[in-house]
């Protein structure tokens, strides 16, 4: 389903072009349209599958086509972990880009300043509060915080709430909220104690569940952890390595595939790039010479990570780690058709790091890390909960052949934390806005670039 057949607002279309979305992920699809009926909803669905956009999407659209009070919360998005609040709010900084939603992140663990911010914010009205348990109880004792108005209540990862014993926080906080709002609850699992929760909290809740796919067990995936400016030699290096007669270099930015393709014809590869600013005309012609083998290797943008049925394909690398797990495994899944054997490459850098972690867990085991050939430098440690240590040969221990030159390395345990946050593409200037007091979702900074479907963080300190 394309973003557009859902008549969404045309300045959070804006947004979700410059976040790179194409087409909604399962999730997305069966759950965005209830929600813009007002349907309460409660959805199983695991960590990377794209909830954090599927709840976010409709209710930004309507905000923006419903008229609420000024100066009142209008949406809360109540969390577990301090990393989910940040991640949310940052997502939501980038959908929101072109528009004038305000939202702010509430979380303990900051200085005396962020909570000063907070009570401003929750004090003189904000449109969306991402927020922690712990932390809006202690602003809700103090007696300011606007609650009256609150039209959208969301449980992110409500089963890991209970599961933290935040049960009693939630219906306090629930407590203040006006009776009639359109609740949407969001889950991993479905143990007996999330029914009751949804018992207590929604009415007449359409149920649904989406089952992640899993890659193919013939798809070998490894992974390089790498500093940025290694993924363009390591790409040439490994190419070199081996005559690949199919590969895809999927890339999450346009300006990345466009800086990759030169560099790669430079080098005099059989090469072309695919993205979005090509006319069809030029696209159907690169595809072409792709299925004929005129052409060895295709660097795209996740336009061809669906959809694209082309047998033989040897290779696929990540120039970057996928927005979330459903497109790693959509990316990784043109290899290995048809019952045939392909191996999957993911470069991870110091800040994607958390993001793989995630996929990891989505995956249910880690990912074969390779070292990184001594030819290009120290490479980082594979440490997702510190986002990465510099210094390090690429992993843990290194043990066996490894392939591509380098040794594999022995897994750290993936954490499920992740770094947040869209990033940037482009310079476009930011600022808060003007002309009230509630704060934008952090400074505008630069227009945001293809983060996409976050996956969504699982660990973090209790708040």
């Amino acid at each position: 389903m394309n973003f557009r057949e859902l008549g969404l607002d045309e300045r959070l279309l804006e947004g979700i072009d410059a976040m790179g979305y194409e087409t909604a992920t399962p999730v997305q699809a069966q759950v965005i349209q209830p929600i813009l009926e007002g349907r309460d909803i409660i959805a199983s669905a695991q960590t990377g599958t794209g909830k954090t956009a599927a709840f976010l999407l409709p209710i930004v659209h309507k905000m923006l086509t419903s008229p609420h009070p000024p100066n009142h919360i209008n949406a809360m998005i109540i969390v577990p972990t301090r990393e989910l609040a940040i991640q949310i709010a940052e997502t939501m900084e980038g959908l929101g880009y072109f528009t004038d939603i305000s939202c702010i992140a509430v979380y303990g663990g900051g200085d005396g300043n962020s909570f000063v911010a907070e009570k401003k914010a929750l004090s003189s009205g904000v449109d969306m509060v991402v927020c922690t348990p712990g932390r809006m109880i202690a602003h809700l004792n103090m007696g300011y915080v606007k609650m009256n108005q609150v039209n959208y209540l969301v449980l992110d990862e409500a089963d890991r709430m209970l599961d933290m014993g935040f049960n009693d926080d939630i219906m306090k906080i629930i407590s203040f909220l006006p009776k009639k709002r359109q609740n949407l609850l969001f889950s991993a699992t479905m143990p007996q104690k999330m029914r009751d929760l949804a018992r207590k909290l929604l009415h007449d809740p359409i149920e649904i569940n989406i089952a992640v796919s899993k890659p193919p067990e013939q798809i070998v995936q490894e992974a390089y952890v790498v500093y940025e400016p290694q993924k363009i030699p390591l790409i040439k290096y490994i190419l070199n390595h081996k005559a690949y007669t199919r590969v895809i270099i999927f890339c999450s930015k346009k300006q990345n595939v466009k800086q990759l393709a030169s560099e790669l014809k430079r080098a005099r590869f059989s090469i072309e790039e695919i993205h979005s600013d090509l006319l069809q005309d030029k696209r159907e012609q690169v595809m072409q010479d792709f299925r004929n083998k005129k052409l060895k290797i295709l660097v795209a943008t996740d336009i061809l990570s669906r959809g694209i049925d082309i047998e033989e394909i040897e290779l696929v690398i990540n120039y970057d780690v996928p927005n979330d797990g459903e497109d790693y495994i959509h990316r990784i899944g043109r290899t290995a058709r048809a019952e045939t054997k392909g191996t999957a490459i993911t470069f991870i850098s110091e800040p994607e790091q958390r993001k793989f972690a995630a996929i990891e867990q989505l995956l249910g085991k880690p990912v074969a890390k390779i070292t990184v050939p001594e030819e290009f430098g120290p490479a980082p440690e594979y440490a997702p909960k510190s986002g990465g240590r510099p210094g390090g040969r690429s992993g843990g221990r290194s043990g066996g052949g490894g392939r591509h030159g380098g040794q594999r390395n022995g897994e750290g345990r993936p954490s499920g934390n992740r770094s947040g946050g869209s990033r940037p593409g482009g310079n476009r200037p930011g600022g808060n806005r003007q002309g009230d007091n509630r704060p934008s979702s952090g400074n505008r900074g630069p227009r945001p670039g293809a983060a996409g479907n976050k996956p969504d963080a699982s660990q973090g300190n209790r708040e």
